[in-house]
Order: structure tokens, then C-alpha cells, then sequence
């Protein structure tokens, strides 16, 4: 067997596809769908990031929803880093894991598991799907909390890191991500000065050769 660190034994983005796959194969999300849909979009959705963070994405709640131990990750060859990652996002290691918005604040101290927890609610909070849960909980749809943790979590990361994710999981969110901007920018630009507005830095422009100089 071959040690863990070695090349042979290196855990793979794709390995964390198939070992997300085969680990929820046979769950059911709130709605009956496929949850290994939810797990692979979650993973697929963090395509721009580093290695552990997409493997991160993929096993994001293994630890949550099935047996799978953090010791017996580490053996298949996961990294500390990411093993960190799904233990973060991971309600139930929680410190109360039932308060959620106490458990989206802890997530949001790490950027890693931010990133994770934001390509999760984006897949939440797809149309079609935010929809067919208020119909079945008219009272109180999840989704509504959903909405509550973005600002958390946005408030956690850098704009473009949170348009890639929503770009590829949930674009819909994206007009949503532009109004609170929206909301944050106080400069009032009707009254704004025009000494106050960023001017443009001259430019110099090069004489033609042969052109008299001064």
C-alpha cells in the first residue's frame, strides 16, 4: 500500500467526484431528487478554485451524511486542509448545531469553507427549486434562510471569488449579488462634486519621429 503523500496514494478532484457519488448513491434530498445531483453541483460550482477546495465542495457533507470518519478520509489520501474544510461545513460538528445562523457565522471565519458553504446555498437557492420548497412549506420554506446566510457568508470572500461560484451553479443569484453592492454604496452621486469624481491621469502623447520637439 502505498504511503499517504506519496504520488500513488495522492486523493484526486476526480476520486472526490466518484467517492461523492457512490457515498450519497442511494439518499434523497427534501424535494426526493438524487442528493449526489446536489453533492457534484455543489463541486462542479468550485471549478475555479484549488484542488482541496473542489474536493472540499464534492465531500461537503460526507462527514454530515454518512459513516465516513475524518481518520478513514485522511487514509484515502484527502488533505488535512480539505479534511478541515468538510469539518467546518459540517452542521452537526458544530458547536450548536442547532443554530443555524450561529453555524453560518463559524463557517464564515474560514475563506475556504466560506467559498464551499456559498457554491451549497447557491445550489439551495436555485429557482425551480426555492419554488417547489415553498410550495411544500408554505409556512416557513427553508429557502428563506437560505437568502439570511448570504450576506454572512459575501461579506466573507472577494466579489469576484463569489461571481465565479454563482456563474457556474446559480446566475440567478447574481442580479440579487448586484443590488446589495447596490445597497452597500453610500456616495450619493447626484450631489457629488465634480472635484470629488475620479479623474482620468493625462496622458502624454509621443511626437511623431522627425516632429519639432520644444
Amino acid at each position: 500500500m502505498p504511503e499517504q503523500g506519496s504520488p500513488e496514494a495522492r486523493f484526486t478532484v476526480e476520486t472526490a467526484k466518484v467517492l461523492a457519488e457512490v457515498a450519497h448513491n442511494r439518499q434523497k434530498d427534501k424535494l426526493k431528487r438524487p442528493y449526489r445531483e446536489h453533492v457534484i453541483a455543489v463541486g462542479d460550482a468550485l471549478a475555479d478554485f484549488d484542488d482541496d477546495i473542489r474536493i472540499a465542495g464534492y465531500l461537503h457533507d460526507i462527514a454530515e451524511d454518512t459513516p465516513m470518519t475524518r481518520q478513514a478520509l485522511l487514509d484515502m489520501g484527502v488533505s488535512e486542509r480539505a479534511v478541515g474544510i468538510i469539518e467546518r461545513v459540517t452542521k452537526r460538528l458544530h458547536d450548536n448545531p442547532d443554530d443555524y445562523e450561529a453555524g453560518i457565522r463559524f463557517i464564515a471565519e474560514d475563506h475556504d469553507a466560506t467559498l464551499v458553504k456559498i457554491a451549497d446555498n447557491a445550489h439551495n437557492s436555485l429557482p425551480e427549486r426555492v419554488k417547489a420548497l415553498a410550495e411544500k412549506w408554505p409556512d416557513k420554506p427553508p429557502v428563506t434562510r437560505y437568502a439570511d446566510a448570504r450576506p454572512v457568508l459575501y461579506a466573507a470572500v472577494p466579489e469576484e471569488e463569489i461571481r465565479k461560484i454563482l456563474a457556474r451553479v446559480n446566475p440567478w443569484l447574481l442580479e440579487e449579488l448586484d443590488d446589495r453592492l447596490d445597497e452597500a454604496d453610500d456616495t450619493d452621486y447626484e450631489n457629488l462634486a465634480y472635484e470629488d469624481a475620479p479623474q482620468d491621469e493625462p496622458v502624454e502623447t509621443p511626437e511623431p519621429d522627425g516632429a519639432p520637439r520644444d
